[in-house]
């Protein structure tokens, strides 16, 4: 048997009933032609196991695994051997073959299956459906995204490396990229190092944000570095402000009993600068000031009120988090090495986006 595949320790339950509909949309952004240009290695270099398992087989498999929440593997070979799985007709695979599979099959496949069900999900949605009272801030940027880091659960110990380990070890950190209205997701890393900062996904964010388009965070990502280069990129950023931070008033554009606008100008140390003026929009709730953190200078373009109700539509990325971790299964690794639980996350993010995609349908 395969070192890191483990199977669940809770009471187990039969996988849920297949979903025509469910099935058919994955169907509809996986096939047909998608496996075609994903091919690990040649198929002459490849073993037995392995052309019997090959990558639609492994989707087949592992989404399955998802979107029915089949938590041994025994149950979802049972599935495929009896009535198939998907795009593919019943077969039978030992247990031993699929957990072999598990680790070998580069994970870096199912990224590329994600992004591909992301780029046919955009091109079919190409008119985002905003809602009425957002639809001039929607109107001011090329794009208004998402971005929050979540670290994964335990994973489980047994024959191989991690029983070496002492304590738990987590299954790593992702980092999830969705649409602020209609929670579609843009883009997801994943780093094996659960302790990995936030700040160090910089280059990644930066690259995928469109010209005009600005990224809503918490104050994980928050840098002056960072501020510049998308500055620089005509690129926009939207976060809380740190406390304690040093800067110098530039220039008051509005204030009031209960809100401030202004123009500041923060690394005023040689060593830690910032080159360019941001933005601070301060808002009293109750009795605590709150402040928020831009790089959108004009008030015409984004207002003070915008500015407070924008950051707080980032609150909504954590039901993102909230469905995949409980609700699809996320919260339950069930492999140990690195390599599957990549699988496992981006698979789940395939099912996320399809039900997402078909919640919007029904909306």
């Amino acid at each position: 048997m395969a070192a890191h595949v483990t199977l669940a320790t809770f009471t187990p339950t039969s996988p849920a009933p297949t979903s025509e509909e469910i099935e058919s949309r994955l169907i509809e952004l996986l096939t047909p032609g998608t496996f075609a240009n994903l091919k690990d290695v040649k198929d002459k270099e490849r073993s037995l196991r392995d052309r019997v398992l090959t990558l639609p087989v492994m989707a087949a498999i592992v989404l399955s695994l998802v979107y029915r929440q089949v938590q041994h593997l025994t149950d979802v070979l049972r599935c495929l051997e009896v009535e198939g799985l998907m795009w593919v007709e019943a077969m039978q695979v030992s247990r031993q073959a699929l957990s072999q599979r598990l680790e070998t099959l580069p994970a870096q496949l199912f990224i590329k299956l994600f992004e591909q069900v992301i780029e046919r999900l955009a091109a079919k949605n190409k008119q985002m459906e905003v809602p009425p009272m957002w639809t001039s801030v929607a109107s001011s940027f090329a794009a208004v995204w998402i971005a929050d880091a979540s670290t994964l659960e335990a994973v489980k110990k047994h024959l191989g490396q991690l029983q070496q380990k002492t304590g738990s070890v987590l299954g790593g950190k992702m980092l999830m990229v969705v649409e602020a209205f209609t929670h579609r997701p843009v883009a997801a890393f994943f780093d094996a190092d659960a302790k990995r900062n936030e700040t160090k996904w910089w280059s990644e964010i930066t690259a995928r944000l469109p010209i005009g388009g600005i990224l809503i965070t918490d104050m994980g990502f928050y840098g002056f570095e960072w501020f510049d280069t998308l500055t620089e990129q005509g690129k926009y950023v939207l976060t809380r402000q740190k406390a304690k931070i040093r800067y110098r008033l530039v220039r008051v554009l509005s204030n009031g009993s209960h809100y401030k606008d202004e123009i500041i100008q923060m690394g005023l140390h040689h060593t830690d600068p910032c080159r360019y003026p941001m933005r601070q929009v301060s808002v009293l709730w109750g009795k605590t000031w709150y402040h928020y953190l831009t790089n959108v200078l004009d008030p015409q373009q984004l207002s003070p009120q915008s500015v407070c109700e924008l950051y707080r539509r980032r609150w909504k990325i954590e039901d993102a988090f909230l469905l995949t971790k409980r609700l699809l299964g996320l919260s339950y690794l069930w492999v140990g090495g690195t390599n599957g639980v990549q699988m496992q996350v981006y698979a789940t993010w395939i099912f996320y986006a399809v039900l997402n995609d078909l919640c919007a349908d029904v909306a």
